[in-house]
């Protein structure tokens, strides 16, 4: 049975949250608010946001965005689905979250005018013990116990409510492309209940694929080409699954499989993987009822011949394989220039998301990996087995990665529903 895997964006007072609630309950699934998201028990990223909310009242995209991801691995969220109320935000946040590979199967956006939107959040009251939300003059209680318990919520002033539309407005035209092929927008400007009938509606069709075949989709390129992004872009247009080569290497370790605890030594001595090893964890992956059944997008290997005749002797066939080409010099911009807060998690780049404050910058972090001898040792190794690469694949396509990601994005598409020329400019 395919379970529910729904997003609700919408600005202030447009009725998301009460759609979301709505749909959770009509579907029988899991609602993840910032709300709910902070207060998971026994979770140390839950304890530490917590503890950020409550000094500058926000959370960090890198941590809000882990929060998401560890509650999704839960047992509820993988049997029953889940609805993401108001995530994500920005476009920081969506590509983050199309990275790590969560997909959404529908995403509504709600809309109205502002003025609808300022008058109906002034009126606005919430039921502290339900979490049910009230209006004044469109939907007060009947029952004047719920009445006498109702609360004025923060934030719903004039003025704070137009500082919200305004940065709603900013970040909603860069997070919306996020989702082509699964985007629903709804006009919030009716009443409550026919927004949720739309919503309810749209969220039970089943949505196909564009591709005339199974996509087993394989990106080839060199690190900090956007292999992981396109990726993770493609995953959630397409509902291919998304692996990772390092990723599943890891989750192997991490739940102590046969394959994982050969593969931990390796890890603990900074190592590389015996090929054999990993062809072990593809495989058996590869070969699982979601990989066979929707397809998927590999990256992270093969990395040489080697490896690619070992995955075409176990069967395993990319019908679509791409190279990304970047130049040195822009991957050297893009991966040298990252920086962690060492503090809150929170990932700068100096030049395309530079530190708000001085004192951020100075205690900034360079991951070891990110330095430009590694870079360039990483580029050199690449390119000296990518030709080979290329005459294995002898139908790969070729594109310029080194531009808007979403232009790679719209080629990768189009070689993936059409037939495309060896050379795309």
């Amino acid at each position: 049975m395919t379970v529910p895997k729904i997003v609700v964006l919408g600005p202030p007072a447009s009725g998301k949250t009460t759609i979301a609630m709505w749909l959770a309950k009509h579907l029988k699934t899991n609602l993840l608010t910032l709300d709910s998201l902070l207060a998971m028990d026994h979770s140390e990223l839950a304890e530490g946001a917590r503890r950020h909310y409550e000094r500058k009242r926000s959370v960090p995209s890198v941590l809000l965005v882990r929060l998401v991801q560890e509650r999704l691995l839960e047992d509820d969220c993988i049997s029953r689905g889940w609805i993401l109320d108001g995530i994500p935000e920005t476009r920081e946040q969506a590509m983050m979250v199309q990275t790590l590979g969560i997909t959404p199967r529908h995403v509504i956006a709600l809309s109205a005018p502002d003025t609808v939107l300022i008058e109906r959040n002034l009126g606005k009251r919430i039921d502290p013990q339900t979490g049910e939300i009230y209006h004044t003059t469109f939907d007060w209680p009947p029952e004047p116990e719920i009445q006498n318990r109702l609360v004025v919520p923060e934030g719903i002033s004039e003025r704070e409510t137009v500082q919200r539309l305004l940065r709603h407005h900013r970040n909603i035209v860069r997070v919306l492309p996020s989702y082509p092929g699964v985007l629903k927008v709804i006009s919030a400007d009716q009443p409550c209940v026919d927004v949720f009938y739309q919503a309810l509606t749209y969220v039970q069709t089943n949505r196909r694929s564009n591709a005339p075949f199974t996509p087993k989709v394989l990106l080839c390129g060199p690190v900090g080409s956007g292999k992981s992004l396109q990726a993770g872009l493609l995953a959630q247009k397409y509902g291919l699954v998304n692996l990772c080569c390092g990723q599943l290497l890891k989750e192997a370790v991490a739940d102590n499989s046969r394959q994982g605890k050969a593969i931990q030594p390796f890890f603990e001595k900074e190592m590389t993987v015996p090929d054999s090893l990993i062809l072990k964890v593809l495989n058996q992956r590869l070969n699982q009822h979601d990989c066979v059944h929707r397809g998927w997008v590999l990256h992270g290997f093969p990395r040489d011949l080697d490896q690619a005749r070992l995955l075409d002797s176990v069967g395993h066939k990319p019908n679509r394989v791409f190279f990304l080409n970047v130049p040195l010099d822009s991957v050297i911009e893009r991966l040298t220039l990252r920086r962690t807060d060492p503090v809150t998690g929170e990932r700068y780049h100096l030049i395309y998301k530079p530190p708000p404050t001085m004192e951020v910058q100075a205690r900034l972090r360079q991951n070891p990996k990110d330095t430009e001898e590694q870079v360039k040792f990483k580029m050199d190794l690449f390119y000296r087995n990518s030709a080979e690469l290329e005459e294995f694949y002898k139908q790969a396509i070729t594109l310029n990665g080194d531009q808007d990601p979403y232009t790679v994005f719209e080629y990768i598409e189009s070689g993936i529903t059409h037939p495309l020329p060896q050379r795309v400019p």
